[in-house]
């Protein structure tokens, strides 16, 4: 017998396993042209041209140590690399001592959990939530807390204060978001920010601040991700190369620490043991050098802006209602009825969607825009079909 933990796990987490498996059973029955599938966030958008430049430049070089074993925090150079770009988008000066490679950003949020929590710790974070959120939170004994954002999807302040207690070790934000796409703007960072100063007075120790990055660079409308490294000491960016440079199969991210938090060094230090001792050792060597290159490059954007505009306008056809996403890939529109209801009757249109009920938010679906725009036009219809009948009750 599997363990009991894992057993509900695999409830809990099924509502995006249910939806592959029925993609790909829809794509069996009436062929892969036809069915619009929008349950993954898999990037499609082909990486820039210095990654291709990157890769054929390392194969060439041909040398025994390419791939060879590393420090446990990263090659040097990558560190490098990591800190200069950090240092460009916090706008904070940084050392390659302040960053760990990791294997993407899932990896960079275990280290930071793994290196802080102690049983029965807490984390908070909003809601609604990237599904793993709550299992790499457990892994490390910590105790999971979401906290409710207002009705289009920012902040809510007041939630978040009542949240933090005397066992919270550290909040949690994604920005962009998924799934909801909404950027935290400059004036919520800052009043996060003072509010956990706060509560780190009356707590007598740091309550960090962890930001998950990976959509960082993936803005609409010239809009820009604020820096929280400015905002906030005792503080953690996290990003990967998935969704920057849609590179989601190499497993290369970072975890950087502000070069300002109290007890940076023994922070630093446990950081670098969790990234061996949970058994990533290290991120990928090509990947390292790959994104050592690259740190500064940037998939087309304005590829999913696009997709973004053509499915408002498809969702507003359709009479549902939704937050215009300011970043990342994703639309998360209420449903006339219960989410996995309207899931069913999307399937028997051939669309694909995760109920929002998997990301702690009944009452909403998911769509990852990460498709062919062909594939978001077809299923205008569709989507029309699915709401009428909703409405007229199945």
């Amino acid at each position: 017998m599997i363990a009991a933990q894992v057993k509900a796990y695999l409830e809990r987490a099924s509502w995006i396993r249910k939806m592959f498996e029925e993609g790909a059973r829809l794509k069996a029955r009436y062929g892969a042209d036809r069915v619009c599938d929008f349950s993954l966030g898999n990037p499609d958008v082909p990486p820039p041209p210095e990654v291709h430049q990157a890769l054929e430049e390392i194969l060439a070089e041909d040398r025994p140590e390419l791939h060879a074993y590393m420090p446990n925090a990263g090659f040097p150079f990558a560190r490098e690399a990591m800190a200069r770009k950090v240092e460009r988008e916090q706008g904070v000066s940084l050392s390659a001592e302040e960053v760990v490679l990791t294997c993407g950003a899932a990896g960079g949020l275990n280290i930071i959990f793994k290196a802080l929590l102690d049983p029965g710790d807490e984390v908070v974070f909003p809601s609604p939530f990237f599904v793993e959120y709550v299992f790499y939170v457990e892994n490390h004994q910590g105790v999971p807390r979401p906290v409710p954002t207002r009705e289009d999807f920012s902040l809510d302040l007041g939630a978040l204060e009542a949240a933090i207690g005397e066992k919270t070790k550290a909040v949690l934000i994604n920005s962009p978001h998924n799934p909801t796409g909404r950027l935290y703007p400059e004036e919520d960072v800052a009043a996060l920010a003072e509010l956990l100063r706060e509560k780190s007075r009356i707590l007598g120790r740091p309550v960090y601040l962890i930001s998950d990055e990976p959509y960082r660079n993936l803005v609409f409308d010239g809009r820009r991700t604020p820096s929280i490294f400015k905002h906030y000491r005792a503080s953690f960016v996290v990003s990967s190369f998935s969704k920057e440079l849609s590179l989601p199969g190499e497993r290369i991210g970072f975890v950087a620490v502000h070069p300002e938090m109290p007890g940076k060094e023994e922070v630093l230090a446990a950081l670098i043991l969790a990234n061996r001792i949970l058994g990533f050792v290290n991120a990928p060597a090509l990947a390292q050098r790959i994104a050592a290159r690259c740190a500064q490059a940037l998939v087309d954007v304005s590829v999913y802006q696009r997709r973004r505009d053509l499915f408002c306008e498809i969702l507003s056809e359709a009479g549902l209602e939704f937050v215009r996403p300011e970043g990342a890939f994703y639309l998360f529109p209420r449903t006339p009825i219960d989410d996995v209801e309207f899931c069913r009757l999307l399937q028997e249109e051939l669309i694909l969607a995760v109920p929002g009920r998997g990301f702690g938010a009944p009452g909403h679906i998911r769509l990852a825009f990460c498709v062919d725009e062909s594939v978001i036009a077809r299923s205008r219809e569709g989507f029309q079909r699915a709401v009428e009948r909703a409405r007229q009750g199945g």
